[in-house]
């Protein structure tokens, strides 16, 4: 073993505070495993916009209390440094049910209030949006969620935000990558919580702080639509994660006494047993729920993942089946109805680049106020912080990954929020005799039938640099259609088939967004580190008079099929 890397570890093994690690660590230094140790201090985590997110394990490259520790401290710098007041606003820390969440949460707590800073700790399990939420409701300094999301078991994480409650955007990445770098060579203050209590600087958020976020919820004015809850039944799951008390509570707030929860899936099991991904996105992951649903002919299979944050839900067909919604559907319904009851001084509503389109339309048939951000919630959040004023207040954003926020109760994502609203929706339809799928297809019938895909596509290794090809050599045509505008976001700026140029208010990222004259629309998101591009297509039918949904959807399907083949044809291989 090299001098260098034998440093690393020895330096490491004297400061990792966790028995488990180091016995794995001596384990693989026994077995003299130079190839695997040294890919564990081949570097450090990346610290970025989502936080830290990866495999736990040993060394600096994994998610392990000493890189929580690590983590903290860097953070807790940063946070004094930026903000005057920081020490005493404090921070907000919450965790979800997976093996490791409990230690990290705690000893990021152990740490900050070693430095000085206030913590809020929950007592225990907390969903995300309560974190968020929590930033608002104590007008902290800064938020810390332990979370994996929707990984599978072997992650987990530790996501960051902000004084203004939404998630860190540039620079705040960087400053605090920084510090947490300088944190790395340094002894790191750490005090035990029993001390900290003492001190008056740990803060437990015992049952009254999850009372605020219930009731937060029950007096949101954008969920105040309470009619028809009599005619909708629901099955739920949180997916061995922590949503299910606060989901089912929710839910009875709002008059919907007929909800059905997959006991196998209720409880948080960092193992996830049940499921091969703990994304409800992912094949298989709905089963248990639909089957729940089809046990009590329920109207609605609902799932949040396993930190609640994001929300998916299956609707009952006339033939007593059950059919996902995509991402984008949900969206366009929820925007759709909290339009159609919003006062006008709260109608301000985005989505991302990649989102569908149809948002926007019905946004601008309510005589509304959309905007448009990059890919994640850290974007569409502080971009609507940003633009929410006394006459024009926000009122509803989402993103295909089936994220969606109502209201300005958390500055996030927040699922819980998500199935009240949209059992809500479903309860005014059957109040008035539809459902779902006929207000999904009056939508369609206005503003067109909207198909979206997304296909990633693995390239040779010696194809060129799609990014750099695309540039170069930008098309005029894809398939059939022309091209209208051609947006680079790495320029940010807009090319029109006229040959005018407009500037483009994004953050640079390296996409291209292609709109043609039947208004589809390609999005690429070259990699320039592999031989990889990520394409989001978009395709709109127009639905007739003898249109049924059935002939739209066959007819969208057929043109996607030659879309996508036509634009994958048009790459360099």
């Amino acid at each position: 073993m090299n001098t260098h890397l034998q440093h690393q570890i020895n330096h490491w093994l004297n400061k990792d505070p966790d028995p488990k690690t180091r016995a794995q660590l001596q384990a693989l230094i026994d077995s003299n495993n130079e190839t695997e140790l040294a890919a564990r201090f081949a570097g450090r985590l990346a610290f970025g916009t989502a936080g830290l997110r990866g495999e736990v394990g040993v060394g600096p490259m994994a998610m392990n209390r000493l890189v929580i520790r690590q983590t903290t401290a860097g953070l807790g710098a940063y946070l004094l440094e930026q903000i005057n007041n920081a020490a005493e606003r404090g921070v907000v820390i919450g965790y979800d049910g997976r093996h490791d969440s409990y230690d990290f949460a705690h000893d990021a707590a152990s740490v900050l209030t070693a430095m000085g800073i206030n913590v809020y700790l929950t007592h225990k399990v907390a969903a995300t949006p309560l974190v968020a939420f929590g930033v608002k409701h104590l007008n902290a300094a800064a938020g810390i969620v332990v979370t994996a999301s929707h990984n599978p078991p072997q992650y987990n994480g530790y996501k960051v935000y902000w004084e203004n409650g939404a998630q860190i955007i540039p620079p705040h990445d960087s400053g605090i990558a920084a510090q947490i770098t300088s944190a790395a060579t340094q002894a790191i203050p750490f005090l035990a919580l029993d001390v900290a209590i003492a001190q008056q600087k740990l803060n437990w958020l015992q049952d009254d702080f999850y009372q605020a976020y219930r009731q937060g919820i029950f007096d949101a004015k954008e969920l105040q639509y309470r009619n028809g809850q009599d005619k909708v039944s629901l099955a739920y799951t949180a997916m061995h994660g922590v949503g299910a008390d606060m989901a089912e509570t929710v839910l009875k707030d709002a008059g919907f006494t007929q909800v059905y929860s997959v006991a196998a899936q209720r409880e948080p099991d960092g193992d996830f047993p049940t499921v091969n991904f703990p994304n409800p996105e992912e094949k298989g992951a709905m089963d248990l729920v639909i089957a729940e649903a089809k046990k009590h002919k329920a109207t609605l299979a609902c799932a949040n993942d396993p930190d609640a944050d994001r929300f998916a839900v299956a609707v009952r067909t006339a033939d007593g089946e059950y059919k996902m919604l995509t991402g984008d559907q949900v969206g366009v319904l929820l925007g759709h109805y909290l339009l159609s009851h919003a006062p006008k001084n709260q109608q301000l509503n985005g989505t991302t680049i990649v989102s569908s389109s149809l948002l926007s339309k019905i946004a601008s048939e309510f005589g509304a106020q959309s905007y448009t951000t990059l890919t994640g919630f850290k974007w569409l959040m502080n971009v609507g912080i940003s633009q929410h004023q006394q006459d024009n207040q926000f009122l509803f954003a989402y993103e295909e990954a089936l994220g969606y926020t109502i209201g300005n109760l958390v500055w996030d994502k927040d699922g819980l929020s998500a199935i009240v609203a949209f059992a809500q929706l479903t309860a005014e339809l059957a109040a008035n005799g539809q459902t779902i799928w006929d207000r999904l297809e009056q939508i369609y019938r206005q503003h067109g039938f909207h198909l979206n895909a997304q296909v990633s596509i693995a390239l040779k290794p010696d194809t060129p640099n799609i990014g750099e090809f695309l540039r170069e050599n930008p098309p005029l045509t894809i398939g059939e259609f022309a091209v209208v505008s051609s947006d680079d976001l790495k320029s940010l700026q807009r090319t029109c088939a006229d040959g005018s140029k407009h500037s483009i208010d994004l953050p640079s990222s390296d996409v291209l967004i292609y709109a043609l004259a039947n208004g589809a629309r390609v999005i690429v998101r070259p990699s320039g580190t592999e031989p990889k591009i990520k394409c989001y297509y978009e395709i709109v039918e127009t639905m007739t008079n003898t249109d049924t949904w059935a002939s739209a959807q066959e007819r969208a399907e057929q043109a996607m099929a030659a879309f996508i083949s036509s634009h994958q044809a048009s790459l360099p291989n």
